[in-house]
């Protein structure tokens, strides 16, 4: 390991259960040592945090010694500082004399959760997670307290992948309730969390979560060097961790599915995926992951498994329209007449004949505006952003087509084409068949279908090319694996699907042992009714 990666990535000790000692704050200076001397330890955290506003010191007296608690306002709640904490305290002043800190502990704070710290290193970095430190004189440690943090979002429906049917229940920016929304799911001691910390200044908390006894071992031992591997100032979201750690930057696709469901996730993991979660973020990441996964939706699993498959099936066909339609009439109406049937020719060429641009420069003035409104629709406040996008996309088309600058149909198939891309469950993955589609546009512009049906070719080939963490991203489809094909285009029903994905290569390959379709019972016919 790297000296960089000793100094900015560490991983929670198992044995003890806290952070190795190592330089966490390289620009700060921090001493390395713990003072038994109150006031030198004092003077050496207010000097650290001397131009913060909400660092705050509260002394205390505890027997005949005196005490500090040092805390940064702004991450605890000072309510329950004051209940759990600092009213214990104002009676310490009456005992005797402690002979350590253990022995504080246990007659004020014996249901707070807490940690030692024996070095200023520990110190700061447990204030700096919100912790209020206990630091009494001429004792050879410190205590950390939990009280409990301040305001944060509470738990909601996600709002990018909406369902019908299943749980309603989204994660939040905090990775500690994230984290117990799966354990609550999936109540295993085979289920493990590691902890790394990412960012020379941030120090941003990240979590990796997966089955031991299923996960793939090389897929694992592949993340985690990727992880330690990352050299950043900061990460504020696991779309910055995505782009350290994917197999191929190059390319429009996702190669790391993201999510903000908790029952999406744990599913995953149940597969044997390993799940990253980061501190601060709702978005969770899933590794490794192939290119039928973004056709997939946590709510397939929640309705009858016919349903489901004909709605998987209308996702890949929404994909290819979303992805050829448009480019399919510039290259008709362009060079292709003869593809055309007669009615439907002549109806499409009277619509074009007032139009003063060819069908090329037609269509992507419409699909930029379409563009322009979605993004507009979508940063804009949300008591306008939808009104925006519908009124603005009625409006612009209907004078658009009145003022003869395009056809009535064009504006049906950019509608349609950009109301397909909506069916994509994941909307980054939507965001790729967005972008190629105006270079198929291009091309048919000024190759026909030739030109499209190459660059199709050229996309399917790099595709192929494509690896999540050494897994081919065509998988199962190709290399082509008959045993995963249960879940890829339908749906079987869920006693039928007694297998993880082989392409995994899982410790447990198998994952209901003996499922079997329901049956009713057998009757004795001989039995009078």
């Amino acid at each position: 390991m790297s000296i960089l990666t000793d100094l900015f990535y560490r991983r929670k000790s198992k044995k003890s259960g806290n952070k190795t000692d190592k330089e966490l704050f390289d620009r700060a200076e921090v001493p390395k040592k713990y003072y038994q001397s109150l006031d030198k330890n004092s003077k050496c955290l207010e000097e650290l945090f001397n131009d913060s506003s909400d660092f705050e010191k509260i002394e205390v007296k505890i027997g005949n010694k005196n005490g500090c608690v040092f805390y940064l306002g702004t991450m605890l709640n000072k309510n329950d500082l004051n209940l759990q904490v600092l009213d214990s305290l104002r009676q310490a002043f009456k005992e005797k004399d402690f002979k350590d800190i253990e022995e504080v502990r246990e007659a004020y704070f014996p249901v707070i959760s807490y940690k030692y710290a024996k070095t200023l290193h520990e110190i700061v970095w447990q204030i700096l997670n919100g912790y209020a430190v206990l630091i009494v004189d001429q004792h050879d440690k410190a205590i950390a307290l939990e009280v409990g943090g301040g305001d944060k979002r509470s738990i909601e429906e996600p709002s990018t992948q909406t369902i019908i049917r299943g749980p309603k229940d989204g994660f939040i920016e905090s990775i500690d309730t994230n984290i117990g929304l799966v354990r609550s799911r999936i109540k295993n001691p085979q289920l493990v969390f590691e902890d790394f910390y990412i960012g020379r200044d941030s120090n941003t908390k990240l979590s990796i979560g997966y089955l031991k006894n299923v996960v793939n071992q090389d897929i694992l031992d592949e993340l985690k060097k990727r992880l330690k591997k990352i050299n950043t100032s900061a990460v504020l979201d696991t779309g910055n961790i995505e782009e350290f750690i994917t197999d191929q930057y190059f390319t429009p696709f996702p190669l790391i599915y993201n999510t903000e469901r908790p029952d999406s996730v744990s599913a995953n993991i149940l597969d044997g995926k390993i799940a990253i979660f980061l501190d601060g973020t709702p978005f969770v990441l899933i590794a490794p992951t192939v290119f039928t996964d973004f056709f997939q939706s946590a709510e397939d699993y929640y309705q009858p498994y016919f349903m489901t498959s004909f709605i998987r099936i209308i996702r890949y066909i929404s994909f290819m329209i979303t992805l050829v339609l448009p480019s399919l009439y510039v290259a008709l109406t362009t060079y292709h007449h003869e593809l055309l049937p007669t009615q439907l020719l002549i109806s499409v060429q009277s619509q074009r004949e007032g139009v003063p641009f060819p069908a090329v420069i037609e269509i992507l003035v419409m699909e930029l505006t379409f563009e322009v409104l979605r993004e507009a629709g979508v940063r804009m406040p949300r008591v306008v952003g939808q009104t925006l996008s519908i009124v603005g996309a009625l409006v612009i088309g209907q004078a658009a087509v009145e003022a003869g600058l395009v056809s009535n149909v064009l504006v049906i198939i950019v509608a349609f084409s950009a109301i397909a891309s909506f069916v994509s469950p994941i909307y980054n993955f939507a965001i790729a068949a967005r972008l190629i589609r105006f270079l198929l546009i291009l091309v048919a512009a000024m190759f026909g279908l030739y030109g499209v049906l190459w660059v199709l070719i050229m996309m399917v080939i790099h595709l192929v090319s494509l690896r999540s963490f050494g897994i081919p991203y065509l998988t199962p489809v190709a290399p082509f694996k008959v045993g995963d094909q249960t879940d890829i285009f339908v749906r079987f029903p869920i006693w039928a699907d007694n297998k993880r994905p082989s392409y995994l290569m899982t410790k447990a390959p198998v994952k209901n042992e003996e499922s079997k379709p329901p049956s009713p019972p057998k009757q004795d016919s001989g039995e009078e009714s």
